[in-house]
């Protein structure tokens, strides 16, 4: 495996149940949306929101550390027959809070750049989304 490629691999549990396994040995399950297990669309939204996170957190702790951070991903699931069915008006929203005083004010300051320059730059799976790259699918 070359430096650039990444992977995971995805082990069928029970009908409809699934477990991803990354290279470090990390796992966690997936569902269809019938149990507590997130689904693939979550997964989407949970990977386009943590990685703008960790983009934004990095440049703004280096200000002054937050209080509170939170960041919530929406989008609407679409069911087009022409299309397929894909995801459309996709928000990351930061709720972020830094304590009083000049440095949090810098953080603060810094918190709109630094979103900005995830979502442009930064953010591989965010870019990779809007970009529209192709996915190719293979059988054995």
């Amino acid at each position: 495996m070359s430096d650039t490629q990444r992977s995971v691999s995805i082990e069928r549990t029970t009908l409809g149940h699934y477990e991803i396994t990354n290279v470090r040995g990390g796992k966690l399950t997936i569902g269809e949306g019938t149990d507590a297990d997130f689904t693939p669309v979550e997964l989407l939204l949970a990977a386009i929101g943590g990685c703008s996170a960790v983009d934004v957190d990095h440049i703004t702790s280096r200000r002054a550390e937050p209080t509170s951070f939170t960041v919530t991903v929406t989008g609407d699931k679409l069911r087009d027959p022409e299309r397929g069915n894909h995801m459309e008006n996709l928000e990351v929203r930061f709720t972020v809070r830094f304590p009083e005083g000049a440095e949090g004010d810098s953080a603060r300051e810094a918190l709109p750049r630094a979103a900005k320059q995830s979502h442009d730059r930064l953010c591989t799976v965010s870019r990779t989304v809007e970009a529209g790259t192709p996915v190719q699918v293979t059988t054995d």
